[in-house]
C-alpha cells in the first residue's frame, strides 16, 4: 500500500474503528504496567483496523508513550547487566525486520504480523508451562542464569526482528525475562527500559520506510490520551490481577487475531 491509500484509510476511520484503537492503547498501557506482553491484543486490533504496514508505524509512538509510564513506575528496579548482554543481538535482530520490512508489501505485512502473532501465542504458551515448573527464588535485580546468558543472543535477534517487524517483541522478552528468574518487579523494571531504549531506536527507520508520517502522528496524537488510563490501572491493579487467566484470555485473543490476519 503506497503512502497516499494509507493516508486514506487513516483519514476514513469509523467512530467504531477509532474506538476499537482507543481501546488497544489502554490496553498498550495496562500491559506495560501490569502484565507485559498483552500488548499483543492491541497489535492484532490495530492491524485488523488499518492497513498492516500503516499500524506498525500508528503503534510504535503508542507504544513508547506507554514505556516512559512504564519507566517512571518501575525505573528502580531494572537490571542492566541484563540490558547490555541483550542489545547487541537486539540490534541485529532490529536491522534484519528493517531489511525485510523495505521489501515487504501490505499483504506480505498482514500475513507475516499474523504468523508472528500466533508464534508469540506458542511461545506464551511454552513460557507459562515452564514458569509452572519451577523458577529460582532470586531477588529484585538478580543476575539471569547461566543458561539464560548463553540463550541471550537467540533471543536478543528474535526480539528485535519481531518487534520491528511487528512490535512483537513482548512475549520474547517475558520468555528471557522469566528463564532468567526475575521477580515481578525487576521484570518490570527490566522490560521498561529495554522497550523504551529499543522502541525509541526504531523511531529512525520507522520513518525512514514511511511507516510514521504526519496522518499517522495525528492519529497518535489522540490515542495516546488512552495510554494514560490503562497505565494508571495497570499499576493499581499489578498486585491484585490474576494473572494466569488474564494470560489465557490473551493467547485466546492473539490466536483469534492472528489466525483473522491469516486468512482476512
Amino acid at each position: 500500500m503506497d503512502a497516499s491509500a494509507a493516508t486514506s484509510a487513516l483519514s476514513a476511520l469509523t467512530v467504531w474503528e477509532f474506538g476499537a484503537l482507543a481501546l488497544a492503547a489502554g490496553v498498550v498501557g495496562f500491559s506495560k504496567t501490569a502484565v507485559s506482553g498483552a500488548n499483543t491484543i492491541s497489535l492484532a486490533v490495530f492491524a485488523a483496523v488499518l492497513p498492516a504496514r500503516a499500524s506498525t508505524g500508528v503503534l510504535l509512538p503508542i507504544l513508547i508513550a506507554g514505556d516512559v509510564l512504564a519507566v517512571l513506575t518501575y525505573r528502580r528496579h531494572a537490571h542492566w547487566p541484563t540490558l547490555w548482554r541483550l542489545f547487541p543481538a537486539v540490534a541485529a535482530g532490529v536491522v534484519l525486520g528493517t531489511v525485510f520490512l523495505m521489501f515487504a508489501d501490505d499483504a506480505m505485512m498482514r500475513t507475516s504480523i499474523g504468523a508472528i502473532l500466533l508464534l508469540m501465542a506458542a511461545v506464551t504458551m511454552w513460557r507459562r508451562r515452564s514458569a509452572t515448573a519451577g523458577r529460582p527464588a532470586d531477588g529484585e535485580g538478580a543476575a539471569a542464569r547461566a543458561p539464560a546468558r548463553v540463550a541471550a543472543p537467540s533471543y536478543g535477534v528474535l526480539g528485535g526482528f519481531t518487534t520491528m517487524v511487528a512490535n512483537a517483541g513482548g512475549p520474547v522478552m517475558s520468555m528471557y525475562l522469566l528463564s532468567a528468574g526475575f521477580k515481578k518487579l525487576s521484570f518490570l523494571g527490566t522490560s521498561a527500559w529495554f522497550f523504551l531504549i529499543v522502541n525509541t531506536s526504531k523511531v529512525p527507520f520507522s520513518v525512514g520506510l514511511g511507516l510514521i508520517d504526519g496522518p499517522s502522528l495525528l492519529l497518535d496524537a489522540t490515542l495516546v490520551l488512552f495510554v494514560i488510563p490503562g497505565a494508571l490501572i495497570g499499576k493499581a491493579c499489578v498486585n491484585r490481577v490474576n494473572q494466569r487467566l488474564f494470560e489465557q484470555l490473551v493467547i485466546g485473543a492473539t490466536v483469534l487475531g492472528g489466525l483473522q490476519l491469516l486468512l482476512r
